[in-house]
């Protein structure tokens, strides 16, 4: 059975960091592209990130480039989303999705993941003083 398993989120405080795993079983990760979306109360979910099957493509959301930093480990079948400088408003239940390939697309960002199949329980992400 396919499944994605998000943890790491908490409570921390502005400036503050914190490491994300997507741990993945069930099917083969390396193969496959993934990718990092969140939402927010009352908002619609967008994308954070994608890293590429083989981990040398990587794209970002404009909001979090410079402050965060996928990467991904095929032999334990994970994959990380390190977040740094955390602000208020990256507060948010964050998900990790399969994509159908090997490359990430700019789409997949801009559309909150919408084509995408498998998605895991998501993990909560709060920033606050």
């Amino acid at each position: 059975q396919l499944q994605l398993v998000e943890s790491g989120g908490g409570l921390v405080q502005p400036g503050g960091s914190l490491r994300l795993s997507c741990a993945t079983s069930g099917f083969t990760l390396e193969p496959y592209a993934i990718g990092w979306f969140r939402q927010a109360p009352g908002k619609e979910r967008e994308g954070v990130s994608c890293i590429s099957s083989s981990g040398l493509s990587t794209i970002y959301a404009d909001s979090v480039k410079g402050r965060f930093t996928i990467s991904r480990d095929n032999a334990k079948n994970t994959v990380y989303l390190q977040m740094d400088s955390l602000k208020p408003e990256d507060t948010a239940i964050y998900y990790c999705a399969k994509t159908g390939g090997y490359a990430c697309s700019d789409y997949v960002l801009t559309s909150g993941g919408q084509s995408l199949g498998s998605w895991g329980q998501g993990t909560q992400v709060t920033v606050s003083s």
